[in-house]
């Protein structure tokens, strides 16, 4: 490990890259804390505290994806969320509208013209984002356990509430430039290394909390346990996230021109989880719907007060089985999405390969599909204990919101893409040809 490091700052081209997400990184910690104009940074402050306690579902979940921001109110409190959300919907889209499917088989130039349109796509939502969160501010409902939490935005004239917008919806195409930036010039991919930034930020904070609310040996028992806990689920996570099905392909020689080609074995990686973390996030947004329609409706019914009683706390049994439910559902959902066993099939064909067993075309479509459902199903399974069981069990100690497992899933897949990346680096640069 030391080598490593060692190779990475000996290497001139590699140590301007790390220098420059370096920079980046803490210009991005800078950002998200300026607050916006037209708040009163004293009350945000003063609300912070029980509204971190307090906050479950979606709303902890962005107030994590941008490292504290959102409660703080600042320029970057969208953090890189709109860009994900931006993302998934031009991916799912893409199955649906054929102009975009046309797009993504174009190879770079049409790539190029997805990225446009999920930048468009992102300052839309942004704007979007942004009033809500304002409005949300403004009448006090962002910190529904506060006392001054009417006097966060003492000015509600139109003029204040559209210079506030317009400021979260710069920060939020500002963030997404960086995580551009880090991309072209720096280490890794720059979206995923912002969300870590982020949520790693967090973790500090969320530790020591559950330290001082802890009441044996002084809090240090709890908080032992919660790091052997941690510790636990992250070897849990590099286990499955490495995982994966390997369907052999044989390609059958061929003569073009003079030459031959083929008669090459290699193999179709399917990964364990091939959702991702996306059905995380679907489950959580659709989750978080009817606690947004009874909050701001205040609605005195039975059914308001069934959805705040059941729907709100990340440890009560309803929400516990919905949220595992919809993780499921939306696994499957998914990976049927974004991986085409048809359009797979097809592409091996016209290579001239084949899988070992099974015949060409149909049967080997019918074949990837079966293993991909066989895979689903313990990845899916996988992605509901990860985000439930933490989360569970971090509540029960209090004070822990930031300790979830969609946080521990999300750190622990961005590291080890990053560490390979950087691996990959320092291969081809210390590589040794053939002449010496």
């Amino acid at each position: 490990m030391y080598s490593a490091f060692a190779k990475v700052f000996k290497t001139p081209d590699l140590r301007k890259k790390l220098f420059f997400t370096l920079g980046i990184i803490v210009l991005y910690r800078i950002g998200t804390h300026v607050p916006i104009p037209g708040v009163d940074y004293r009350s945000v402050q003063a609300c912070v505290d029980a509204a971190t306690s307090g906050n479950n579902g979606l709303l902890g979940l962005v107030n994590a994806f941008s490292g504290g921001a959102l409660l703080q109110i600042t320029v970057f409190a969208l953090g890189i969320l709109p860009y994900i959300t931006a993302s998934i919907i031009l991916q799912l889209l893409t199955v649906v509208i054929p102009r975009l499917e046309s797009l993504k088989k174009e190879g770079a130039a049409g790539q190029g013209k997805i990225t446009q349109y999920t930048r468009y796509l992102t300052v839309a939502l942004a704007v979007l984002q942004g009033t809500g969160l304002v409005t949300t501010a403004r009448t006090g409902a962002l910190f529904p356990n506060c006392p001054t939490a009417a006097s966060v935005v003492p000015d509600t004239s139109i003029f204040v509430t559209v210079t506030m917008v317009l400021s979260i919806t710069t920060g939020t195409a500002c963030v997404m430039w960086f995580g551009e930036l880090i991309t072209e010039r720096g280490i890794g991919n720059g979206m995923s290394i912002l969300i870590f930034i982020s949520i790693a930020s967090t973790l500090p904070a969320a530790l020591w909390a559950v330290k001082q609310q802890g009441t044996i040996a002084d809090g240090w028992l709890v908080f032992g346990i919660i790091i052997l806990v941690g510790f636990a689920m992250v070897g849990l996570v590099v286990f499955v996230e490495q995982a994966q099905r390997r369907v052999p392909v044989q390609y059958a020689k061929r003569m073009v021109g003079r030459k031959l080609y083929g008669g090459t074995a290699t193999y179709i990686p399917l990964k364990v989880n091939q959702a991702g973390v996306v059905p995380v996030i679907f489950a959580s947004s659709l989750l978080y719907i009817p606690a947004l329609i009874a909050q701001f409706s205040h609605s005195k019914a039975g059914w308001a007060t069934w959805i705040m009683n059941n729907l709100v706390k990340g440890d009560h049994p309803f929400y516990v089985i919905i949220y595992f439910l919809l993780i499921v559902f939306f696994s499957f959902f998914y990976v049927s999405i974004t991986f085409n066993p048809e359009e797979v099939a097809g592409n091996i064909r016209q290579a001239g390969g084949f899988i070992p067993g099974i015949r060409a075309g149909s049967p080997t479509a019918q074949y990837l599909s079966y293993v991909l459902n066989r895979l689903t199903w313990p990845g899916s399974l996988y992605l509901g204990l990860i985000a439930l069981v933490p989360t569970v069990a971090f509540a029960s100690f209090g004070g822990a919101n930031q300790l979830t497992g969609t946080s521990i899933l999300i750190i622990v897949s961005v590291g080890l893409e990053t560490v390979k990346q950087i691996n990959s680096q320092i291969e081809q640069h210390n590589y040794e040809g053939f002449l010496r």
